[in-house]
């Protein structure tokens, strides 16, 4: 049941701020009675009672209330971020992978010396805090790159290192990257036994 009615908004405390897409901006309150959601936007009070609906409906309709008031992620921007961060990565990679061919390492060394140096940097950064905001404007272009890696390793361990060296810091080291590691190797596992019988 739905009723809509024109005035001013009484915003209480745990109102939820929102911006409908080129629309006014407006809060959401889930209080009042018992399975009521209120919203306004633009003056508008439109208030949703859910008591007379069955529990699958219930969820239903409210899912649709959230998914229509809740700010949509900025796609573009996200992406063109995303992109220029994990770019200037790749290039930093690059110019470390050229340093390591001038001192005489061949290509094979110079990618593996380059992939460990990425590796190591990440790590301070995460371990300074730095690369967390890096990571808040560029998204996934801090993700998918190498560095990626060594912060999801990293970062836990930072956030429990008060638990101390052992449970904190050692149990919490792999905790995103251990299924990463295991399946990476199992999967290497088995695609060079196929290799070995099927080559």
């Amino acid at each position: 049941m739905s009723r809509i009615t024109a005035g001013a908004c009484r915003r209480s405390g745990g109102a939820l701020n929102f911006r409908a897409a080129g629309g006014p901006a407006g809060f959401l309150t889930v209080a009042g009675r018992k399975g009521e959601l209120k919203t306004c936007l633009g003056g508008v009070k439109m208030t949703q009672n859910f008591d007379s609906l069955p529990a699958e409906m219930q969820k239903k309709r409210y899912d649709q209330l959230v998914q229509r008031v809740k700010p949509r992620p900025p796609v573009a921007r996200n992406t063109f971020w995303a992109f220029l961060v994990g770019g200037l990565i790749s290039v930093v990679g690059q110019v470390f992978f050229n340093i390591y061919q001038g001192l005489g390492l061949p290509r094979l060394e110079a990618g593996a010396a380059m992939s460990m140096t990425l590796v190591f940097f990440a790590a301070l950064l995460t371990g300074l805090g730095i690369y967390d905001e890096i990571a808040k404007i560029g998204g996934a272009g801090t993700i998918v790159p190498i560095t990626g890696f060594a912060n999801s390793m990293v970062a836990p361990a930072m956030e429990f290192k008060t638990e101390g060296l052992v449970l904190g810091v050692g149990a919490r080291l792999f905790t995103v990257a251990g299924p990463v590691l295991v399946f990476g190797i199992v999967t290497a596992w088995f695609i060079g036994l196929l290799y070995f019988f099927f080559r």
